[in-house]
């Protein structure tokens, strides 16, 4: 049974700076790797991840636009195990320097060091169709 809803899911994902984007590759093989979820953001479905053009994921996602996002939290200081969360979903690729800005935030000048203006950069919006969650004995999925 369901007791969370998308706004407590929304409220313990602003904790979580990393998650793991998986795509499916051309052999139908899953890819993983891990995505900054920018941090201290608002969920409403809809995540915005940065990417160079020229990349496998982005290739991937052209062919495919079926992907899942995980995201893990830390464990509590009393030892409980931190939330799960699974997004399942479709991700589309936007080049758009206006998105860019809307969704920058300075610690991506770390990876892309010209900031939006940054050759090659690429947005990936993914938005879930369905968020599973696992937090202690509480679980279920929140259809988007």
């Amino acid at each position: 049974m369901t007791t969370m809803t998308l706004q407590d899911l929304s409220k313990k994902m602003r904790k979580i700076d990393f998650c793991m984007l998986s795509t499916l590759g051309p052999t139908g093989a899953i890819a993983s790797r891990p995505m900054s979820n920018n941090g201290n953001v608002d969920f409403d479905g809809d995540t915005w991840l940065f990417s160079y053009r020229d990349t496998r994921k982005v290739a991937e996602i052209s062919a495919d636009p079926r992907v899942t996002l995980t995201f893990s939290a830390p464990p509590s200081l009393l030892g409980k195990p931190g939330i799960f969360i699974a997004l399942e979903g479709k991700a589309t690729l936007i080049d758009d320097k206006d998105a860019f800005a809307a969704h920058w935030i300075s610690d991506l000048d770390r990876w892309f060091p010209q900031g939006v203006d940054t050759p090659g950069l690429m947005l990936v919006k993914v938005h879930a169709e369905i968020a599973h969650y696992w937090d202690g004995e509480d679980n279920g999925s929140i259809p988007i």
